[in-house]
């Protein structure tokens, strides 16, 4: 079960999702364990997927239906 929950392939490679970085307040930049500041965006081979960093989408809206819409 853990292996389809966190899944390596959910998403690629990305300083912002590693465990060993910290997002800065300015959320542009990394402070990395490994490799110091480094790009949000960036990566390197100490890359260490951590599930709880990843933001997700948000739930798209349900449209609302009318009493029409279920009158034959």
């Amino acid at each position: 079960m853990k292996q389809a929950l966190f899944n390596k392939g959910i998403v690629e490679p990305k300083c912002r999702h590693c465990e060993y970085g910290r997002l800065t307040p300015d959320g542009e930049t990394v402070l990395c364990i490994k490799r110091g500041i480094m790009e949000a965006d960036s990566s390197c081979r100490s890359f260490s997927y951590d599930p709880l960093k990843r933001i997700p989408r948000k739930a798209p809206k349900i449209p609302e239906y009318s009493a029409d819409d279920f009158s034959i």
